[in-house]
């Protein structure tokens, strides 16, 4: 008798995706890394302001989703601002702009609204990966507070647990700090979350000769993300002065696609998790209770604490030169 195959993860992903914008370029390597991975299947790619604004985000993965084949998941544009600032509305790139002629499309709607939709009529089926801030998975919860019992998981690519940032202009992690209430949202929300914070993602890493090596690939879209990534290594001497020049960038937004299908890439701890929100000189750091002391609080999240780097690395570049 053959082996009873286990079907596919049924995945939302959730990003603020900038790959092609001289920037950040670990999440257009996560939607790569989901779309190739055969035990993970997109059924729905929702965007957020974050690294970029939002419609820039939309821009860019559609032109992605262009370079990738990908013609019927759909697109679901999502929220342009942080859950209470309204006000830091962001306008879109010019260079990004004159890219929408190569952009797919997206599809009618509002992110949290198609997320919500989705989520209910799959009960148990679906896991919501957020790779940017949670703006729109909190409102998805405030808009139908049921998807805390239909979702199968929430994955959330962001916070540090175990230690602090490098600047006291950003104290908490990007996803977080960016909007900290939402994040304070979901935290409270009773949602099954997994976190994969930066204590694992700064350790997975795609170095310069990867980089040239994927440049070198056959594949379009490997030879594309290695020329994107070979930029990006390189504009990080501006971006940090401070620091020693590095040959390599962390693929933070991968790692939490990664262990969807390979959860023994990382070990994982119950924390009780909260984080401190408003403008302060803290905004965004989060506090995490490891359930240590003699009358430990409830924990609310799983918290990614370690990583095998190099099972990822194999992972991810195979996969990634399939492509």
């Amino acid at each position: 008798m053959s082996p009873h195959k286990i079907a596919p993860t049924r995945i939302i992903l959730d990003t603020d995706l900038s790959m092609g914008a001289g920037s950040d370029v670990d999440d257009g390597f996560a939607l790569a890394l989901a779309h190739a991975d055969p035990d993970i299947q997109i059924d729905l790619i929702t965007t957020v302001n974050g690294n970029t604004d939002v419609e820039s985000a939309t821009i860019l993965t559609g032109v992605l989703l262009n370079r990738l084949g990908i013609h019927d998941t759909p697109l679901v544009r999502g929220s342009a601002s942080p859950i209470i600032h309204p006000d830091k509305e962001r306008t879109p790139l010019p260079h990004v702009l004159a890219q929408k002629e190569a952009a797919r499309a997206p599809n009618p709607g509002y992110a949290p609204v198609a997320i919500v939709e989705h989520i209910m009529a799959n009960p148990g089926e679906i896991t919501l990966v957020a790779i940017g801030p949670l703006t729109n998975v909190a409102i998805a919860l405030l808009l139908e507070p049921r998807i805390k019992s239909a979702i199968k998981e929430l994955v959330i690519m962001g916070g540090v647990f175990l230690g602090t940032m490098y600047s006291r202009d950003k104290p908490g992690e990007f996803n977080v700090f960016s909007d900290p209430e939402a994040a304070r949202t979901v935290l409270r929300s009773g949602i099954p979350q997994r976190w994969i914070g930066l204590d694992c993602t700064l350790r997975v890493r795609l170095s310069m000769a990867d980089a040239l090596e994927l440049k070198k690939s056959t594949s379009s879209f490997a030879a594309f993300a290695g020329d994107a990534t070979i930029s990006y290594i390189e504009h990080q001497a501006v971006r940090f002065p401070g620091r020693p020049k590095t040959d390599s960038i962390p693929m933070h937004d991968p790692l939490a696609v990664a262990v969807l299908s390979k959860p023994d890439i990382c070990e994982y701890k119950d924390m009780a998790v909260s984080v401190i929100t408003g403008d302060g000189e803290a905004r965004g750091v989060m506090i995490a209770d490891r359930l240590e002391t003699p009358s430990p609080p409830v924990p609310n999240c799983r918290v990614a604490v370690d990583v095998d780097s190099e099972a990822f690395r194999l992972h991810f570049l195979t996969l990634i030169q399939k492509l």
